[in-house]
């Protein structure tokens, strides 16, 4: 007997004993060697009757694309992988809880807080100060406009101008630097998170990567506020708006800053208390105007805020007591936070916020 497939069963014959016949026997209909009799092939329901798999509608039946519900329409799951995208994420350290404890307790100048002020509206000077409007053409900022104005390259009117503290008017005048005349540009306020790796500046050709190759998109000339080293991560604002870049960075305002610090080794309450005091560095006494540890099993972690606007002034304050800055966050800035920004991302300040910036609600 061949093999016996579905389909394909040869037919096998026989003599009877009573006849010279042969008689066909179709071991189809024929009982089963093992069991009770077998249905033939014939009787089972075809392919075509039979049930989908799990008894689902056959694919032609199913809704359309359109008429299924959207993605997200489902509850989250409980894993990571289900959650919708605008939840807020619970703080993933006891660190980031005692840091945006921290921040808690500071007027902010970002996020809806100020919404009312969205309306605001800054009044136009048409007579100004000639290094205020060279500072707001975003040459400079106007303390070095002064240096260009006493070099004599600055002309109003055809005329060189020298003399400090000359009042032009921005709408009548012809103010020129270096033959190139200046308009008032419309001002652009920018904040980024910035990525560790990239030199805060807007022109380097030593640097392998600056700030600025983050701000492709950005068809306005702008530059960086104040500096935060190659490895210091966190805000950083840009603008073209010279004299607002001078009261956000000059000494003088002591305009806040907030860094989360992450050290090599656990800072002592000794340690701590000579950073509160003020310690000698190279250029002059430096002190914390807070100091906190953020994560209370772990005093490597810490929050610091300072005024002080010198180079390298948080790393300074702790290598000079032995310490190593492993890793170090700006949070913190004149009012302005990180909040929503995610690393090398960056958004233009609203009009309620510069609003709060010009009319010195800053801290």
């Amino acid at each position: 007997m061949e093999d016996n497939k579905r389909g394909t069963r040869k037919r096998i014959t026989r003599k009877p004993a009573d006849s010279g016949r042969a008689e066909k026997v179709d071991y189809s209909t024929s009982r089963s060697y093992s069991s009770g009799e077998r249905k033939s092939f014939g009787e089972h329901k075809t392919y075509g009757e039979r049930k989908s798999f799990g008894e689902h509608k056959t694919y032609g039946e199913r809704k359309s694309y359109g008429d299924r519900k959207p993605y997200g329409a489902a509850p989250a799951r409980k894993s990571g992988y289900g959650k919708p995208a605008f939840k807020k994420s619970a703080p993933r350290t006891k660190a980031d809880e005692g840091m945006n404890a921290m921040l808690s307790r500071k007027p902010q100048v970002s996020g809806n807080k100020y919404s009312d002020n969205d309306n605001v509206k800054t009044e136009i000077q048409e007579v100004v100060r000639l290094n205020k409007f060279i500072a707001n053409s975003g040459v400079c900022s106007r303390r070095e406009a002064d240096t260009l104005i006493q070099s004599g390259v600055v002309t109003v009117n055809g005329e060189v101008v020298t003399e400090l503290g000359t009042k032009v008017n921005i709408l009548k005048d012809d103010i020129r630097f270096n033959g190139e005349r200046l308009k008032g540009e419309e001002k652009v306020y920018i904040l980024m998170n910035k990525p560790k790796g990239y030199v805060t500046t807007a022109s380097d050709p030593h640097a392998e990567k600056t700030v600025m190759d983050l701000l492709k998109g950005c068809p306005t000339r702008v530059f960086p506020v104040g500096r935060l080293d190659k490895n210091t991560t966190g805000v950083l604002m840009f603008t073209n708006d010279g004299e607002m870049a001078e009261r956000l960075t000059h000494p003088s305002y002591n305009k806040k800053k907030i860094y989360q610090v992450v050290l090599d080794a656990p800072l002592t309450e000794e340690d701590k208390a000579k950073v509160l005091a003020g310690v000698e560095l190279s250029d002059g006494v430096a002190a914390a105007d807070e100091l906190e540890f953020i994560d209370a099993r772990d005093h490597r972690q810490l929050g610091i805020e300072i005024h002080s606007g010198k180079n390298r002034i948080v790393r300074r304050i702790f290598e000079s007591l032995g310490y190593e800055v492993k890793a170090l966050d700006r949070v913190y800035f004149a009012g302005l936070t990180k909040k929503g920004l995610k690393k090398s991302d960056w958004r233009y300040l609203t009009e309620g916020e510069v609003n709060i910036l010009k009319m010195g609600a800053y801290v």
